[in-house]
């Protein structure tokens, strides 16, 4: 099971992305845990700077720009693939 963060305070973006993510994980039957952050300080201790933010079981994965459905799903299979 993949364990998926979203961080951002909640902007057009990082809602947007974790409605991608959850998107992805349906569209390609992944389990997963999606859980949203929005604590400045929960962010910022994973040394993100700019939201939104994607960490993949535990990994940084991206910052600061909404990554295409494609990048997205690539991130998720290879971290599936993994584990």
């Amino acid at each position: 099971m993949l364990n998926i963060k979203v961080l951002g305070s909640g902007c057009a973006n990082c809602v947007n992305l974790e409605k991608l993510c959850r998107e992805v994980v349906t569209e390609n039957t992944i389990e997963a845990e999606i859980e949203k952050i929005t604590d400045y300080k929960d962010i910022m201790s994973y040394g993100i700077m700019n939201t939104p933010g994607l960490i993949i079981n535990g990994k940084v994965v991206h910052s600061g720009k909404l990554p295409t459905k494609s990048t997205l799903t690539h991130w998720l299979m290879n971290a599936l693939a993994n584990q």
